[in-house]
């Protein structure tokens, strides 16, 4: 029992030093980097803003979220705080300016996070919809994976052809370097990821795993995650010149062994150094290749920044 808590305690202060690491290079590095000033006037449409014919897909820096669809997952105040990453529901995020979604599903057709469960798949797509429907020029990466522990929804290709068939950007390596303009009218950009079934091929109407590819670092530690992200954004080709789209994670997980294990205050221990993160990507000599950028319980100023680097890059300032 003594060793166990004083295992706790030694946990508790890596956090506490990590934490601070963080803070003092902020305070150090800052947050400026190209674009750090713009502000959309309208997140909804914020690609439509910047303009179709001047967004290349693969210069987009693309706000995405951890865990999309775990608004209301598990039971209030028992459950789901130990699996909730987002508080706004998939159409919210939208409005917000999210332009990536990360969709777990089980072989029910539901929404899950490990074990716990929240509503039909349904919700997700019809939010989808109503966002595409009241807009003309957004495009949106859909990620939907089985879940690990899971079985895959049965006929599920089937489904998501019917539902969004008319939005769906067939896969094809020549789409990451055109325009938003000259894809449209199509807007979902639906990456598949199954556990049993058979890839999505080349020309289907949705894209295989290997088209969104990250580098997971299962940590509580915010100073170790966000070195991590550096390195491994590092070792990534720049966005001209590779066929896939890398996504970086600006959050942490919850670990058995530290005493903190819900999610909002495990991951606002890196949350808001999404700026200084995108500051050293400049100084390290790797902005070229940031590209999908993520996080749980996603803000505004979240959105802005990388908003703001995608203006950057559209006029020639980066």
């Amino acid at each position: 029992m003594g060793s166990e808590v004083s295992k706790q305690i030694q946990r508790c202060k890596a956090v506490s030093v990590e934490k601070q690491m963080l803070f003092d290079l902020n305070e150090n590095c800052g947050e400026i980097f190209p674009g750090c000033d713009y502000r959309p006037t309208d997140r909804k449409n914020w690609m439509a803003s910047l303009g179709p014919k001047d967004l290349h897909i693969n210069n987009i820096v693309w706000p995405g979220t951890h865990n999309s669809a775990t608004d209301r997952i598990g039971i209030p105040c028992i459950s789901r705080p130990f699996a909730q990453c987002q508080t706004l529901s998939v159409y919210q995020q939208l409005v917000l300016g999210t332009r990536v979604l990360d969709i777990r599903v089980n072989e029910n057709n539901h929404v899950c996070h490990g074990i716990l469960l929240t509503y039909n798949i349904d919700v997700v797509i019809n939010d989808v919809k109503k966002f595409l429907f009241e807009t003309t020029s957004e495009v949106i990466i859909l990620e939907i994976r089985t879940e690990y522990g899971h079985r895959d929804p049965p006929e599920f290709e089937d489904y998501l052809e019917e539902k969004l068939g008319m939005y769906l950007i067939h896969q094809d390596d020549y789409v990451f370097g055109k325009t938003i303009a000259e894809l449209l009218p199509k807007r979902i950009i639906c990456v598949w990821k199954p556990r049993n079934s058979a890839q999505p091929k080349p020309g289907s109407p949705f894209w295989s795993a290997e088209y969104l590819k990250d580098n997971w670092i299962d940590t509580d530690l915010p100073s170790t995650k966000f070195d991590s992200n550096l390195k491994y954004l590092s070792d990534q080709a720049p966005v001209s010149s590779r066929n896939f789209f890398y996504r970086v994670e600006n959050t942490v997980t919850a670990q058995p062994d530290n005493p903190v294990v819900c999610v909002r205050p495990v991951t606002g221990r890196i949350q808001g150094y999404a700026r200084l993160f995108i500051n050293r990507c400049f100084a390290e000599g790797c902005a070229n290749r940031l590209q999908v950028f993520s996080t749980d319980f996603i803000g505004g100023d979240f959105v802005d920044a990388c908003v703001g680097l995608t203006h950057a890059r559209v006029h020639g300032e980066c």
